[in-house]
C-alpha cells in the first residue's frame, strides 16, 4: 500500500521549498499563495525564469528551458496560474527568433548544467502549445511555431521516438493547437507514439520511466486516458503502487536525486486522480 505519509516526508526532506509548497497544496489543503510566491523566486524583472528552476540549468538569467518546465508543472499538476504569468508571454514573443526558435542568454552555460545541455532549450512547440491550453499564448508566437513545427516535425519523427518522456514535443503542441494543416493525423500520430514508447517501456521492465505517462494522461478525463489501450492505465498505475520506496520517494528515469521529488509528487498525484489511493 502507497504511504502517502512517507511521501509527505521524504518530498519535504528532499524537495526545494517550491516543491514542498506544491506538495502541500495538492495532498495538504495547502495554500495557492505559498506556491506562487516561493515560484516568484525565479522570475526575473523581464518576465522570464530562471535561477535553476528546471534543476538541469542553474543560470539566473530568464531561459526558455525555465519556462517550459514551469508550464509543464502547471500542466502535470492543474496549478492556477493567477498573475504567475504577467509578461511572460511578451518575454517569450521577445526572444522567439523569425523561423520560431528561441534565443538562449549567452552566459547561460557559464553556470553549472547538465552535460546533456549544449546551447539551451531552442525548440518552442510545448511552450507554445501549453500557452495556448492557458488561453494567453500571443499571435505572433503561435504563427512562428507553426512555422517551426510545418519545418521540422513530421509525422515520421513523431512515430520514430521512443522514449516516452520525449513524446511531450508533439504532444503538448498537436493537443492544444488547434489550427493546423492534418491536425488530426499529428494527433493520432502523437497518441500512438505515447502508447507505443509506454508499452515499450513496460515489456522491458523500464518501470522508472512509465511516470511520464500520467503527465499526458493528468486525469480519466483526458483523452490520452480515454483512448489508451485497454489495462494500460490500471497496469501502469499497478506499476507505480508497487514501485515506493520505504524512504515514500520514487526513482526517477536516470538516478539522480534532485528530480525525485517533484517526479515522486506526480506519481503520488496519479495514483490519487485515479482513485488508487486510501485516506
Amino acid at each position: 500500500m502507497v504511504s502517502i505519509e512517507n511521501a509527505r516526508c521524504f518530498v519535504h526532506a528532499h524537495g526545494e521549498m517550491w516543491e514542498r509548497a506544491l506538495w502541500d497544496y495538492l495532498f495538504a489543503d495547502g495554500p495557492v499563495e505559498r506556491v506562487h510566491q516561493c515560484l516568484f523566486c525565479y522570475k526575473n524583472s523581464d518576465g522570464g525564469w530562471g535561477h535553476g528552476l528546471e534543476h538541469d540549468i542553474k543560470a539566473p538569467a530568464s531561459n526558455p528551458l525555465m519556462l517550459e518546465f514551469l508550464l509543464s508543472v502547471i500542466r502535470d499538476t492543474g496549478l492556477p496560474i493567477g498573475n504567475l504569468l504577467d509578461h511572460t508571454p511578451e518575454w517569450l514573443e521577445n526572444i522567439q527568433k523569425p523561423d520560431g526558435s528561441l534565443e538562449n542568454p549567452p552566459d547561460l552555460l557559464e553556470y553549472p548544467h547538465g552535460q546533456w545541455w549544449q546551447e539551451g532549450q531552442t525548440i518552442p512547440d510545448s511552450i507554445t502549445g501549453n500557452l495556448l491550453a492557458l488561453n494567453i499564448c500571443p499571435p505572433t508566437v503561435q504563427e512562428r511555431t507553426r512555422t517551426w513545427v510545418s519545418n521540422n516535425h513530421t509525422l515520421e519523427k513523431i512515430r520514430e521516438n521512443n522514449w516516452l518522456f520525449m513524446a511531450y514535443h508533439a504532444h503538448d503542441y498537436f493537443l492544444n493547437e488547434g489550427d493546423f494543416p492534418d491536425l488530426d493525423k499529428y494527433q493520432s500520430a502523437t497518441l500512438e507514439n505515447i502508447y507505443t514508447c509506454a508499452l515499450a517501456h513496460e515489456e522491458r521492465g523500464e518501470v522508472n520511466k512509465l511516470f511520464p505517462f500520467f503527465q499526458f494522461a493528468t486525469g480519466p478525463e483526458t483523452r490520452v486516458a480515454k483512448e489508451a489501450p485497454s489495462g494500460l492505465i490500471d497496469r501502469f498505475l499497478d506499476h507505480l503502487e508497487s514501485t515506493q520506496r520505504d524512504d515514500g520517494g520514487w526513482d526517477d528515469e536516470h538516478g539522480l536525486p534532485y528530480w525525485q521529488p517533484y517526479f515522486s509528487t506526480i506519481i503520488l498525484l496519479a495514483l490519487k486522480r485515479f482513485d488508487r489511493l486510501e485516506g
